[in-house]
């Protein structure tokens, strides 16, 4: 090992990795606002430790004084997603992106490995700004649906265990494995448009259960206790009933007594 400082090594792949899960999640953020839904489900990153690093440089025959070149993988995001159809498109979007260059792609997907490991890696060059200026850094960004990324931790694990030598019959079951993740990915695309009615129905049931709580917690707040505890009962039997428009409406009704409130409070 050489004499190198190796945090300071690291620290512009940290603070890669920051910067693009917060980009990432603003993203998601984003096309949720404008579309609805987001194809990302969530982000995660890391930075590889040292030791992984040196043994992947050793597997590699890469130098030691060309790790920024030769390890592309020391920043590291990966984005989850709920369906197959999801990954092309944060692809497409990652694509572009003005914030950092594509590198290359190595669809896993459509090429799976021979071990059955199925994924979507972009590597990408990212600017970092730091104290002596602009550093590009590769990373890869890994774009997996949840199926897969369950998979590929139980494979990760085990080839940790075995030391990159699993025995024949785990590398069988965990091939079969791979192929039951992947039907299942495929049968929760079939129903696609259920699964995404479903949850944007229990989305809008929460988001109107809390704007009617969080009313009915401001009348506490204006002293409006009784006006309170009644629109409290209301709520309370609308809520047994499962009334989604009628939980609308006492928002809408809550919204209405909470300006009068304010109003007679002075403070409009």
């Amino acid at each position: 090992m050489d004499g190198r400082d190796w945090n300071l090594f690291l620290q512009p792949y940290e603070q890669a990795v920051e910067e693009m899960k917060v980009k990432f999640k603003t993203m998601r953020s984003e096309l949720k606002m404008r579309e609805a839904y987001a194809p990302i489900e969530f982000v995660t990153g890391r930075v590889k430790k040292i030791s992984s690093v040196l043994e992947k440089a050793k597997r590699l025959n890469v130098p030691p004084d060309q790790l920024e070149q030769g390890i592309e993988d020391i920043a590291g995001i990966r984005i989850m997603c709920q369906f197959v159809d999801d990954i092309r498109r944060v692809a497409e979007l990652i694509r572009s992106r003005k914030d950092l260059a594509l590198v290359y792609e190595k669809d896993y997907i459509t090429n799976f490995k021979e071990s059955g490991y199925r994924s979507y890696h972009m590597i990408v060059k990212y600017p970092v700004q730091t104290a002596l200026g602009q550093k590009d850094v590769l990373a890869e960004i890994q774009i997996r649906t949840l199926a897969m990324n369950f998979w590929a931790t139980i494979e990760h694990s085990l080839n940790y265990k075995y030391k990159e030598a699993l025995p024949e019959d785990v590398r069988l079951r965990l091939k079969n494995a791979s192929e039951a993740a992947f039907k299942l990915d495929e049968e929760m695309s079939s129903i696609r448009h259920e699964i995404l009615d479903s949850q944007r129905d229990f989305e809008e049931r929460s988001n109107v259960v809390s704007k009617v709580l969080n009313h009915i917690q401001d009348l506490y707040f204006y002293r409006r206790v009784r006006e309170a505890a009644q629109f409290q009962l209301k709520f309370k039997e609308l809520w047994e009933s499962e009334d989604l428009y009628g939980l609308d409406q006492l928002s809408n009704e809550l919204e209405a007594a909470i300006i009068r409130a304010k109003k007679n409070n002075g403070t409009t």
